[in-house]
C-alpha cells in the first residue's frame, strides 16, 4: 500500500491543522493505520492509531483530548485533526499502515507497521 501524508504547515500555538493520508494500492493491507511523529535527535513517537473495520482508536497521552484520528472508508483516507496545538507538537508527521489486527497495546509500536508514507512538517510557533 502507498501512503502520502499531507496537510502540514505553520500554525500558532492554540491553532488547528488537519493531516490527511490517502492509501493507494493494496488497501486490504491497511487493517490498522497510525500516525507517528519525529523531531530531530529523537526517536519516532506514536501519536494515534485507528483500526479500519470498526474505527477503534488509540492515542498517546500527550495528544489525548486534543487530536482526533478518523478514517473515510469510501476514500481510503485516514485523518488526524489536531486542535489546541502546542510548540512541542512541532515535528514531521508520518502515517503508517499494517495488515495486522493490532490490539490496543500494540498499536503504538512503530515496528508493527510495514508501510510508511513520506512525512509532512508541522510547525507550531509560540
Amino acid at each position: 500500500v502507498q501512503l502520502q501524508a499531507s496537510g502540514g504547515g505553520l500554525v500558532q500555538a492554540g491553532g488547528s491543522l488537519r493531516l490527511s493520508c490517502p492509501a493507494a494500492g493494496r488497501t486490504s493491507n491497511s487493517y490498522t493505520m497510525g500516525w507517528f511523529r519525529r523531531t530531530p535527535g529523537k526517536e519516532r513517537e506514536f501519536v494515534a492509531a485507528i483500526r479500519w473495520p470498526d474505527g477503534a482508536t488509540t492515542y498517546a497521552d500527550s495528544v489525548n483530548g486534543r487530536f482526533t484520528i478518523s478514517r473515510d472508508r469510501a476514500q481510503n483516507t485516514v485523518y488526524l485533526q489536531m486542535n489546541s496545538l502546542k510548540p512541542e507538537d512541532t515535528a514531521v508527521y508520518y502515517c503508517a499502515a499494517t495488515a495486522k489486527n493490532l490490539i490496543s497495546s500494540s498499536r503504538s509500536s512503530s515496528t508493527q507497521y510495514d508501510s510508511w508514507g513520506q512525512g509532512t512538517q508541522v510547525t507550531v510557533s509560540s
